[in-house]
């Protein structure tokens, strides 16, 4: 008794410091847009202003006191916040004498925004895209290459978009991109093989040279972009369309892969049964009506929802981390699922959901006479479909009618959140950037590529040592087709978009050296697995891990050295 007092006394004073903590942020946003009581030396900072370089980052550094760079903040639109939240405000105006408190205070943000993008992804889109799956009735294999690898890469694309669209920092998007596919062909790769090479697992060769190739091919393309420097419509729209290769290329090989087992089980089967003396027509129609209903088994298998588990310690505290920010999206995201289906919820969402799809459409532009026009067309709009989902909806159980609407609907509101988390993620990784006087693309190579493919690594390397050689086989799919998708979808639909808002012209890709570096490793990495291990007959070795493990460290350790200036080979 004593012990369940505690365990809910100790869940409910988390739960409290959590939500102090979100308050707390909110509090220092708000008071970081009051001016200071301390101006500082306002003459040594005009002077500054006057002859100051283009970047936030540059003014920063001349300037020592914190008073100084508080007023800097508030002069230079430069330095405005790319998100909702001005993070370098808070910083130098409020935890300007103690940084150390403002590190912890922004390190802990940082990890709650990347937490509640992993989550958005988790609980609704993924979600929402294994329902639209069984309603449009998608085959395993085209599920599997288009909604579920958007389901896992969801976080990079949308963090890409952002840096390309919202924040003007392509590189930040390129590096970020870049950095999570050498991350996990070369890191979580080298780490499964190492862990699983005494097992003695293979793999399959054709699927894994399919994939390499694909990736490389991609790879060769961009570079080619990068080395330009520009980019067009045109060009944007071709290099997206190496994915829908990938796809048509994949399906028709699945389906005559298919037809052969097809064929010769029912070549067999029947040797077999013509062997006992059974006759081959009843056999024939049953055999029919198994496979007409073996797609149906194996979505429901590719999609099956893990099995339901007492409520850990883990899994408890995970829901109270999650808890400020649960019933906003919960609000705003209609789910037509059974065991989440709330009525009251469903009618809400879909009241509240264009009011905030007309916040982020209006986040990026200004004028306020335009945005209460936008804000009353959507509140009305909101209120319509409100009672609209009222009527149509039972209390018991998800509607049946108008699901491909609602499970639209969901899809949406989820890539909005999705969208919104990316963006103030984005944002903070600048400004921590500016705050410590790092470039964002190195942050977005690093920080960024390591959070989102942290999720990568530990499902991978769970899956590939407790799953023998089909779950090494589907942990190495994942490895290389996952940064295919990536770097595809998630670089070109930021560069179609981009370029078509240049068309006529053209878009010019942000110089950054060290992108063509990045390439090169990534793709030395993929030769060295391409090369080794058809020659080792497929099988996940040692010596595979250990030179893609050797690859990724020397080239993180270059990039380092360089960034805290113990290497310097630019000049």
């Amino acid at each position: 008794m004593a012990s369940l007092f505690s365990s809910r006394l100790t869940s409910r004073s988390l739960s409290l410091l959590i939500n102090l903590f979100f308050v707390f942020l909110i509090y220092l946003h708000f008071a970081s847009q009051y001016p200071s009581h301390h101006s500082g030396s306002i003459e040594a900072l005009n002077s500054l202003v006057a002859g100051d370089s283009d970047s936030c980052s540059g003014g920063l550094a001349s300037l020592d006191d914190h008073r100084s760079k508080c007023s800097y903040i508030r002069s230079q639109s430069k330095c405005g916040s790319q998100g909702y939240i001005d993070y370098l405000k808070i910083f130098f105006c409020i935890f300007g004498q103690y940084p150390v408190l403002g590190h912890l205070v922004l390190s802990a943000w940082l990890f709650v925004l990347f937490y509640l993008l992993g989550d958005t992804a988790a609980s609704y889109f993924c979600p929402s895209l294994n329902s639209l799956s069984k309603v449009l009735k998608l085959s395993p294999t085209m599920a599997g290459v288009t909604l579920l690898s958007l389901g896992n890469g969801a976080p990079d694309l949308f963090s890409s978009v952002v840096s390309f669209t919202r924040s003007n920092n392509g590189d930040f998007g390129l590096n970020s991109i870049l950095g999570g596919a050498f991350f996990v062909s070369s890191f979580v790769v080298g780490t499964i093989c190492v862990l699983i090479g005494s097992n003695d697992v293979s793999i399959d060769r054709n699927s894994f040279i399919r994939d390499v190739v694909f990736l490389l091919v991609a790879l060769c393309c961009l570079g080619l972009i990068i080395f330009v420097g520009k980019v067009t419509i045109w060009v944007a729209l071709c290099y997206l369309s190496i994915y829908l290769l990938y796809v048509g290329f994949l399906s028709v090989s699945h389906i005559f892969d298919r037809k052969k087992r097809m064929s010769d089980q029912t070549l067999r089967s029947r040797e077999d049964l013509a062997e006992m003396g059974v006759p081959l027509l009843g056999y024939i129609a049953e055999e029919k009506l198994v496979s007409s209903e073996k797609p149906a088994q194996e979505i429901k298998v590719l999609f099956l929802d893990p099995p339901k588990r007492q409520r850990s310690c883990f899994s408890v505290l995970v829901s109270i981390v999650g808890l400020p920010l649960y019933l906003p999206r919960r609000l705003t995201i209609p789910v037509i699922c059974e065991e989440k289906w709330s009525r009251p919820c469903a009618v809400v969402s879909t009241a509240i959901a264009p009011v905030l799809l007309t916040e982020l459409y209006c986040s990026h532009y200004s004028g306020s006479q335009r945005n209460l026009i936008l804000y009353i067309i959507s509140g009305s709009i909101g209120l319509i479909l409100g009672i609209l989902a009222y009527l149509t909806t039972e209390k018991s159980q998800p509607p049946k009618k108008f699901s491909l609407v609602w499970l639209l609907g969901g899809f949406t509101m989820s890539v909005t959140w999705t969208y919104i988390t990316a963006q103030e993620l984005v944002s903070l990784l600048i400004s921590l950037g500016n705050i410590f006087g790092i470039s964002p693309s190195v942050l977005g190579l690093t920080v960024l590529a390591w959070g989102n493919s942290l999720g990568d690594l530990i499902a991978n390397v769970t899956v590939a040592v407790h799953g023998g050689n089909d779950g090494a086989q589907i942990a190495l799919s994942g490895c290389y087709a996952g940064p295919l998708f990536n770097t595809v979808i998630g670089l070109g639909v930021p560069l179609v978009i981009t370029s078509l808002g240049e068309y006529p012209g053209v878009y010019i890709i942000p110089s950054d050296n060290s992108l063509l570096e990045t390439l090169g490793f990534l793709m030395v990495g993929l030769l060295w697995a391409l090369v080794i291990m058809p020659k080792k007959k497929m099988r996940l070795d040692k010596l595979v891990g250990g030179g893609l493990l050797a690859i990724y460290l020397c080239f993180l350790s270059l990039r380092l050295a360089r960034v805290f200036g113990v290497l310097d080979i630019d000049r």
